[in-house]
This record gives C-alpha cells, structure tokens and sequence, in this order.
C-alpha cells in the first residue's frame, strides 16, 4: 500500500463530510431573531390598523355625534357619514338621539276662567334642534338622558296647563256649538307657552302641542249640566215672551182691523139706512099724496103694530087716535062723498 493512500481516503471522507454538512445547511429553518422581528412587524401593522380605524367615528342618520375631549365637548357632528376623532382616551364620540319624540303630560286638574275645574290631559311633539348649540344645552341640560327631558317636559306642561286654562271659560273648551269650541286657540296657548323655555334652557325643539283628553269632575260636570239647563230655561222663557208680544201684535193689527171694518160697515149701514129712509120718505109722501087718508090708515096700522104685542092689553078710548081708524074705518074721498051726498 502506498503512503499516499490514508490521506487519499482522508480526502476523500472530508469531501464527503463537507457535502453532506452543505446540504444540511441549505434545509435548516430561518433563525429566532428573523422570525421574531417578522411578528413584530405584523402586530405593528395590526395596531395601526386598530389605531386609525379607532380615529374615525360614523355618524348615523337621525342621530348628532359630539366629541368630548377629556369629557368637555369640542365640537358637535350633525351631517351623516365618517369623521375622524383621536382614539381613546384623549378623545370620545357620544351619540345624540334627533329624532321626533312625543311625551304625554298626564292628567292635569286645572280651572277655567269662570271657576270651574276640568281635567285636562296634553301631548307634546319634539326633539333635540339639530344645531351644535341646542345639542350642547341638551347635554347640559340633562346629560343626554330622554327620560329627564321627558320629566322636564311633563313638569313645564303642568304650569303650562294650569295658566293656559285659566284665558279660556268652559264654554271655549266644552260646547255642543262646534263654532264657538276654541281648543286650537288652547293648544297654540300652550306651545306658546312651553316653546321658548324649552328651547333655551333644554336645547328642545317643540313640534306640536294638543289634546287628548279633556273630562270634568262631578262637581264641574252638575254645574255645568245646570247651567246649561239656566240657559235652555232662559232662551225658552225668550221665545216664549217674543213669541207672546208677536201674538199680541198679531191680535192687536186684528182688532185694529176689525174696528177698522166694523166703523166702516157702520158707515156703510148708517148710509145705506139713511139712503133708505129717504127713499121711504119718498115712498110714504108720494102715497099721502095720492090717498092721504089710506096713509092714515097705515101709518096708524104700523104704529099699532110697534106697540101692541100679542101680551099686550090696552084700555083705550075707540074714538082716539090710531083706534078711531077701526071704528070710522077710512073714509071716502072727497069726490065720492060729494056724490052721496048728493044721492
């Protein structure tokens, strides 16, 4: 064997042994270092991410965001979409409700003008004004809470009640006359009346106020029942009375009338029966004129006929007049007597 050989052999087994610690070498993993550096930078992106989604705030419709810094408002959101903040905690976004909302006052015992009690029950329409300075009064106010707004209202509408009833009798709020019920003027009173406090010192918008109910207690309900008895009573006792004075006039143009017709029949009559008595005249002379002693005869006839009835007794004298014509009888005319006697 050669010297030569072992070291031979020797190369050849480290070429070997370099080779296989070459491969080796090639298929390890990557080191810790590398590999902890490459989460890191993962969990940076991760935080970013976080970090900048966390500086936008989404503003919903219907609704205000404000954006308080340390807890004081900064500024006051009201247009929808994305806006940006600082993330928490230097800055934090609190959602305002805008939407309409409707608060019942309760049933409230009030007087009118003319002293009577009613119950009255009102409900009121509104909301936040969706302008930054009413929002910011609003969270002021009642620090967001409905709820207290709505308890704030209730009592504002109470106070309200109580002075609106009393501009307005009975009769305006409760009437068979549907022209003479003035609820609407009630319910402008009362908006009128809340509207202004509501709005400067709450940051609320009032929308409407009306009734819903309105009752009378006992007491309230026989007065008015009497009342309008008195007034059925009185306007009956006023249609009677007119209707008398125009029976009275009616009775009075008749009686009027009727003297009117009587006076002019009894000229008429008294015309008539004096035209008649003329033409009698006329009648009983032209008879005296033609046979005076037969208008004798008749005109004591007619006399006898006057006075003597059939229970009438008369002791006369038969030669006195009217009787002497039933014992002479008539007597002949001039011309005839003449003529007897001659014979």
């Amino acid at each position: 064997m050669s010297p030569h050989a072992p070291h031979a052999h020797s190369a050849q087994g480290c070429a070997a042994t370099c080779d296989h610690h070459h491969g080796h070498h090639h298929d390890a993993p990557a080191s810790p270092p590398a590999k902890a550096w490459r989460r890191v930078l993962v969990a940076l992106l991760l935080i970013m991410l976080l970090a900048t989604a966390a500086c936008f705030v989404q503003v919903r419709v219907g609704e205000a965001t404000v954006i308080t810094r340390f807890g004081n408002p900064i500024r006051v959101l009201t247009e929808p979409g994305l806006a940006w903040r600082w993330p928490l905690p230097l800055e934090n976004a609190v959602p305002v409700d805008l939407r309409l909302r409707t608060t019942s006052s309760g049933l409230q015992d009030v007087g009118t003008r003319d002293g009577l009690r009613i119950i009255v029950q009102a409900y009121i329409v509104w909301q936040v004004a969706p302008d930054p300075q009413s929002i910011q009064r609003f969270m002021r106010a009642v620090q967001n809470q409905p709820d207290e707004a709505a308890r704030q209202i209730r009592a504002l509408m109470g106070s309200a009640l109580e002075t609106g009833a009393s501009g307005f009798e009975l009769a305006d709020l409760v009437n068979v006359d549907a022209d003479r019920v003035r609820i609407d003027a009630f319910e402008r009173r009362l908006q009128a009346q809340i509207e202004q406090p509501l709005a400067q010192t709450y940051g609320i918008k009032v929308l409407q106020v009306g009734i819903e109910r309105l009752s009378l207690p006992r007491v309230t309900l026989d007065a008015t029942v009497d009342r309008m008895r008195a007034e059925r009573e009185t306007i009956a006792t006023e249609r009677t009375a007119e209707g008398k004075r125009k029976a009275a006039e009616i009775r009075s143009a008749a009686e009027r009338d009727a003297r009117i017709l009587e006076a002019d029949a009894n000229v008429e009559a008294a015309r008539v029966q004096a035209q008649s008595q003329v033409e009698a005249a006329q009648v009983y002379a032209k008879a005296y004129a033609s046979a005076p002693e037969l208008y004798k005869l008749l005109r004591s006839l007619d006399t006898l006929g006057s006075v003597v009835t059939p229970g009438t007794r008369l002791v006369l004298r038969t030669d006195a007049a009217p009787f002497r014509a039933l014992v002479d009888g008539p007597q002949a005319p001039a011309g005839n007597g003449a003529g007897h006697a001659h014979d």
